[in-house]
Formats: structure tokens, C-alpha cells, sequence
């Protein structure tokens, strides 16, 4: 597939003499500008502002007819729209994108969560009270409807043939219909004709869970003729396909991997699931907390003399398995909404060597919330090894085999919790890369609570986090993201890595090790600046020039008391260092390398935006996407959602959702063949622009109605009650009188 979208991209473009990450960061000082008028007018308007960079002064020298502005997606003239009435001023796209709206759009961080019912249950609070406070939180007021069939087909019916259904244990008292032809009727849509008419979950597996309540039903059954003239509707299965796609969980997935069974989620829920091991660590900090206490109380020369009296942990971390980042290992980001299954699937397919779950909270996931437990679920094209050519620095005893792109993030706020969740993660999903511990999550809902950006203002609390649960991960390594800092111009990311790559003063003087990460991921914002501006990629690269001193300055300390346990060291005591932030292009990402030394970049928004960006970082080269290349994107990703969430009529509704959400960030991709100037840029504004054919134009507009048709391309018309509010309000415009709604 990818020398066949690399055989139909446009040659490769000449690119510019480029300006370094760090300097670009440091010379963008100002909010982006709002609406544009002509290419011309915005040039003179903002260069007399700002400083002009090496690259726009190389550009006026070689295009006398046009400059580059920062901040202006540089559309070639022949494509930009001039709306009726403005004459010749051009019109901004959508305004400044609100991608802090995107980063808190998900239920789980609302204020009145699926937690609130363990409360209930124990009796701490009325229900009904709590139900009638309504949504609270950030992004509450955003509603899907729904997608259900106008009758509801009882289960004792959906998945037999006509004349041979289960018993309903309901009886005559069952509210749910009974009748299979009325059901096909009446009772729900049509039949899908799209991917020809085949049933996705059919056709991969031989068979389809969902019964007659697929809307492909018609392409797995068929109306047999009995004896004496009747006629039966029967399900059919393909017995060869079927056996190669033995199920994997009670849902009836496939190629799915870290499926949590029912009965293990009832008894996390129930609170039988022990943590052994987690407890007896928590036991151990306990003990130690007052001997450690008066240890610091006494003076120097008195502190060694007392050193035998610490109790030795219960027990060690195991041989973590080893990790390794290189150039040729770009990571997905772990994203909110829409870092599910399908997407990573469709990034995997496209070369992403490194995915995260979406951040998964830590106490639903030990008692048992099954929404929460849905995020640790891979593809296995996740569970095969990265890409390895020992590019980088390679960790003895590193095994690519035993290596797996998948790894899981998680937030927690105190050690018990961060333990327990990690324990349970390890003795339940078998398929894990690592588990990383989420530092750099800006909602106030999350931060508010201590995880997140919080947990940067408590680097004691965090490092005693990440050290009891690479106590308890057994084999799986433990890694961490964090932010530049909590406040803009007060960074305090320097003194929290070294804390981490050497351990406390603290634990320094007890003995306890380090906190034993794996590798450091570093977002080039702070908590304040959330994302607004570039990242700060100068930061970035200190950064990582610390961490290669401290691995010098390491022997130091060698052959001391201070000396760190080697059963305390994860990755042979190689900590790799990812950098984070504002990576659109294969240009940023080779940059970023080669200027900041990092081992490996971190892809987020630009991978959401073009998600082909792992294509071009793997051939080196711009891909000049069309519009029906992409439109095949959509089309796998549909393909991947129906055969995740079903391809029933709540199943094709959740699909429509997510690929709605994803639509919401490639409509601002613009393509490569239309722009004046390269490299692009993923802080740039594009003006209204039309594309090369009409439906280029329509993937590129930001009304959230326009991402509707596209989706009726694939899922046929939406359902009468399913909605979709953007998350970005500056996309929810009519595109006749270009006003916002609501």
C-alpha cells in the first residue's frame, strides 16, 4: 500500500533552507492574527511586526511575486476564495483552532462520572440528587442523540435462524419484539450498499456477531425453502474464514488483544481481585516513613551509623524487558478521543512504530469500569516489533522480538492508586509495551484532583509514583510524560529529569534508588500555555543535553554508598529521551533529531491532521495526497470502526462519531501541491481555499455538515436522532453566511 500511494504522490518538492526548531520557537512571541486579507496585505501588516527568519529572507530573494508570512499557510493565489462582497480581501479558515476544547472532550473527565454509582451503591449519596445536577465539567453541553433501531429485536432472535430461536427468559413479559420479519420491516433501516454490500466483521471472520441486527445482514443470510413450501431466513457462516478467526473475548472481536472477560471486570468491581504486591510496597513506604523522617533529622556523620536499621523492601523490580527509540521508531501520541483502536490502526498501516492508549484514568480501571478497560484493547498489528536498524543507542540485552508497539498510559494522583493499577494492568493485559505515567495532562478536571500537570509541582510525590510501580510491573518497563512546567517562562523540567534519571536527594541519602523510568517524554509547553504558540523546541533540546551529562557525570557516584541498586534500574540505566510538540512534516522530524539530539519525536495533532505523516517520515519525502487517496483513509478507518464498535446500528453510530472527531483535524490539512511555500506548518492558518476538483474543496471545509456527507459515503445517511456538535466552536459555522452557531 505505501509504494503504491508513493507511485501516485506527486516528485518531490524543493524544500527551503530551514530555520532550526529552536530558533523558530524563540522568535514566535506573539498570538496568532486573526482573519486575512490578501497574501500581499497580510505580508506588509505582519513583517513590519515581527522579525523576518532566515528561510523568509532566502524566500524574497528567490520569489520577488510573493513573501512568506508566519502564521499564513501560503496558498498559491490561483486557489484562494474571495467570498461575495469582500472584494479582494481573503477570509480566515475557522479562526484560531481550540485545541484545548479537543484535549477535554471526552465523558470521562466530566465532573459527575460513572464513579459517582460506587458511591451510590455504598449508600454515600442520593441518586436521584446527584442525577438532577445535570452535565458539569468541561465540553458537558456536547450531545451525540442517538442511533437505535425504531424497534428493539429481542437477543433470543437476533442471532438465530427464524424457526429455531433461544427461549426468552422474559416471557410475555418481554418489551422488546419478538417477531423477526417484522423487525427486518419496521423495525430497523435498510441494508447498507457500501463496501459492496459485504459485511466488514464477515468478511475478515467468517462470521458476524451481530446477527439480523447488522445493517449488512443480507450479506450473511438467506431465505431457505422448506419442506411443504415454507421459507425459513437463516444466518449463514463461512466455516474456512471462520476457523482462521478463532474469537477472542466474550464481544466476539478479532485480532483484538487485552480483552478484560466479564468476570474479571465483576470482580475488580466487587473489589476480589488482589494486589498483593502493591499492598506490601505500600506497607513498606509506610514503615520506612518515620525511620526515614528521623534520618534527616540527625546530623551527617550520624546518618550512616542509622542506615542498617532501614527495612529492605519485600522484594525487587524484575528484569524489565528493554526498550529501545531510534530515528526510525516516530510515535503516535497517546490522544484524547481519538486515539482509539481504529485510528491506530490506520496510523500502524501508514508506519507508525509506537502507539499509546488514549490516557486512561486509574481508579476506574481497578474497579473494573468497563469504558475504561476499552482503552487498554490493541489490534494485533500493534503487538508485532517496531521498525529496528540499531540506528540509536542500543541497551544490552535489548530483544526486538519480545518488543511490541502497543503501550498503555494511565494518570493517577497517589502512590496506593498509581501501584494497584499498574499491578493489575500487568497481570491482565499480557500485551504491553510499557506503561506510562501521564505528567503533562492539562485539564483543570484532571489537574484539580492531583494527576496530570499537577503531579509537576509535587516532584517527590511523583518520583516515589513512578518507583512504586516499577516495583510492581514485573517485566513491563515504566516510562513518564511531562511538560516544560506548570506556568509560562518558569520551566522546571531540567530539575525534575535530573531528578528522575538520578534519583532525590532523598532517596539519594536513604538508599532507595531511582525511580527507574524507562524513557522521559518531553511535551514542549507548559500546563499554562496548553497549545497555544509553537513548542518550545530550544527547551527541548537543554533538555536532552542534560540528560547526556548526567550520564557522564554518572561515575560520580559510582562506587559509593550513593551508588543507585542495579535491581532499581530499569533499561540497563539507559533512559531515552522523546521530545513532543508541533511535528507536521518529515522536515520537523528529521530536524528535531539531528538539532535537539532526541532519540525519537512525538506525533500528536500532525498525525490527526495528515496521518500519512509516518509515510513521508519513512520515505523521506512530501506526499501530495489526493483527494481520493484520502478519501480511501476514511474509508479503512470506516472498515476498522464497524468491525470494532459493530455493524449494527449503535455500532455504525459510534464509527459516524469517531469519524466525525477525526474529520474535525484533517479538514486543516491543506495539500502539499497548493502551497507557495515549503515546509508547511501546523501553527499556520490557511484562508479560505478551493481544492484542485470539488471533492479536495469538500474535505477541506470545516462545516461540521460537510464531515456528515463524507461519512454518509461509507455509513449510508445518518440516523434521524444521531447529532454532532464540533468541539471546536469555531468550526460550527453555516458555510452560506459564514456565521457561527449557537
Amino acid at each position: 500500500m505505501a509504494d503504491q500511494m508513493a507511485e501516485t504522490a506527486n516528485p518531490v518538492q524543493p524544500v527551503l533552507e530551514q530555520v532550526s526548531p529552536a530558533t523558530a520557537a524563540k522568535a514566535e512571541n506573539s498570538e496568532r492574527n486573526g482573519a486575512v486579507a490578501t497574501m500581499d496585505q497580510v505580508s506588509t501588516s505582519l513583517l513590519s511586526q515581527k522579525k523576518r527568519t532566515h528561510s523568509e529572507v532566502k524566500a524574497d530573494e528567490d520569489q520577488s511575486h510573493a513573501k512568506r508570512v508566519k502564521g499564513v499557510a501560503p496558498v498559491k493565489a490561483e486557489y484562494l476564495v474571495f467570498p461575495a462582497g469582500k472584494g479582494t480581501e481573503g477570509t480566515a479558515r475557522g479562526g484560531v483552532h481550540d485545541d484545548d476544547a479537543a484535549e477535554a472532550g471526552d465523558d470521562r473527565y466530566k465532573k459527575v462520572d460513572a464513579r459517582d454509582a460506587r458511591d451510590n451503591r455504598q449508600g454515600k449519596g442520593n441518586w436521584k440528587d446527584k442525577k438532577s445536577k445535570g452535565k458539569g465539567g468541561q465540553n458537558t453541553s456536547r450531545s451525540f442523540g442517538s442511533s437505535r433501531d425504531k424497534l428493539q429485536l429481542c437477543n433470543s432472535r437476533a442471532f438465530h435462524n427464524e424457526f429455531s430461536p433461544k427461549d426468552c427468559p422474559f416471557g410475555d413479559k418481554c418489551r422488546l419484539e419478538h417477531d423477526l420479519r417484522k423487525y427486518l420491516e419496521k423495525g430497523k433501516r435498510g441494508d447498507l450498499s457500501t463496501f459492496g454490500g459485504q459485511c466488514p466483521i464477515y468478511e475478515a471472520r467468517g462470521s458476524c456477531h451481530l446477527g439480523w441486527k447488522c445493517r449488512f445482514a443480507g450479506s450473511h443470510s438467506e431465505e431457505k425453502e422448506l419442506e411443504g413450501g415454507r421459507k425459513e431466513l437463516v444466518l449463514v457462516e463461512d466455516a474456512g474464514r471462520k476457523s482462521q478467526f478463532a474469537e477472542t473475548g466474550e464481544e466476539g472481536e478479532f485480532g483484538v488483544v487485552n480483552i478484560l472477560p466479564k468476570g474479571q471486570r465483576i470482580d475488580l468491581s466487587k473489589r476480589k481481585t488482589k494486589t498483593p504486591k502493591s499492598d506490601a510496597y505500600i506497607e513498606w513506604v509506610n514503615e520506612n516513613m518515620d525511620a526515614e523522617r528521623e534520618h534527616f533529622d540527625k546530623k551527617d556523620d550520624e546518618r550512616h551509623d542509622n542506615a542498617a536499621q532501614y527495612i529492605e523492601p519485600p522484594f525487587r523490580p524484575s528484569e524489565k524487558r528493554r526498550i529501545y527509540y531510534g530515528p526510525e521508531t516516530p510515535i503516535l501520541a497517546p490522544l484524547t478521543t481519538q486515539g482509539n483502536l481504529p485510528f491506530r490502526r490506520l496510523c500502524v498501516e501508514l508506519g507508525a512504530q509506537v502507539t499509546w492508549s488514549e490516557m486512561a484514568m486509574g481508579l476506574p480501571l481497578i474497579q473494573g469500569e468497563r469504558s475504561e478497560w476499552a482503552l487498554m484493547k490493541a489490534h494485533e498489528s500493534e503487538i508485532s516489533p517496531p521498525k529496528f536498524e540499531s540506528k540509536n543507542t542500543l541497551v544490552q540485552g535489548y530483544d526486538n522480538s519480545r518488543d511490541l508497539k502497543f503501550g498503555a498510559q494511565i494518570a493517577a494522583n497517589k502512590p496506593w492508586l498509581a501501584t494497584k493499577t499498574v499491578e493489575i494492568l500487568t497481570a491482565l493485559c499480557p500485551h504491553l509495551r510499557a506503561i506510562d505515567l501521564n505528567c503533562g495532562c492539562p485539564i483543570e478536571l484532571v489537574c484539580e484532583k492531583g494527576s496530570g500537570s499537577a503531579l509537576l509541582d509535587a516532584p517527590s510525590k511523583l518520583e516515589n509514583i513512578l518507583r512504586g510501580m516499577n516495583h510492581v510491573s514485573d517485566a513491563t518497563p515504566i516510562t513518564v510524560k511531562i511538560r516544560m512546567g506548570t506556568k509560562d517562562s518558569m520551566p522546571t523540567a531540567n530539575k525534575l529529569i535530573k531528578r528522575l534519571v538520578l534519583g532525590g536527594y532523598e532517596a539519594i541519602e536513604s538508599g532507595k534508588g531511582t525511580a527507574g523510568v524507562a524513557a522521559i517524554t518531553l511535551h514542549g509547553r507548559s500546563k499554562q500555555q496548553r497549545y497555544t504558540r509553537s513548542a518550545d523546541w530550544s527547551y527541548i533540546a537543554d533538555c536532552a543535553a542534560l540528560i547526556n551529562r548526567l550520564k557522564r557525570d554518572k561515575s560520580e557516584v559510582t562506587d559509593t554508598v550513593r551508588e543507585a541498586d542495579q535491581r532499581d534500574v530499569a533499561n540497563d540505566g539507559h533512559v531515552y529521551f522523546v521530545g513532543n510538540g508541533d511535528c507536521y512534516s518529515h522536515v520537523d522530524y528529521f530536524s528535531h533529531l539531528q538539532e535537539a539530539k532526541v532519540d525519537s519525536v512525538m506525533v500528536a495533532r500532525g498525525a490527526l491532521i495528515k496521518p500519512w505523516i509516518f509515510e513521508e517520515i519513512s520515505t523521506g519525502q512530501y506526499l501530495d495526497k489526493s483527494s481520493t487517496e484520502r478519501l480511501e483513509y476514511i474509508e479503512k478507518f470506516a472498515k476498522f470502526g464497524l468491525q470494532t464498535w459493530g455493524s449494527d446500528e449503535m455500532g455504525i453510530g459510534t464509527t459516524r462519531r469517531f469519524l466525525l472527531e477525526w474529520l474535525s483535524f484533517s479538514c486543516r490539512y491543506v495539500p502539499t501541491g497548493l502551497l507557495e511555500y515549503l515546509p508547511p506548518n501546523i501553527q499556520d492558518r490557511a484562508p479560505t481555499f478551493k481544492g484542485r476538483n470539488e471533492l479536495e474543496t469538500l474535505m477541506a471545509s470545516e462545516n461540521y455538515k460537510d464531515w456528515i456527507k463524507i461519512s454518509e459515503m461509507f455509513l449510508g445517511p445518518a440516523h434521524p436522532d444521531f447529532k454532532f456538535e464540533p468541539k471546536h466552536k469555531s468550526n460550527a459555522y453555516d458555510r452560506d453566511n459564514m456565521q457561527a452557531e449557537g
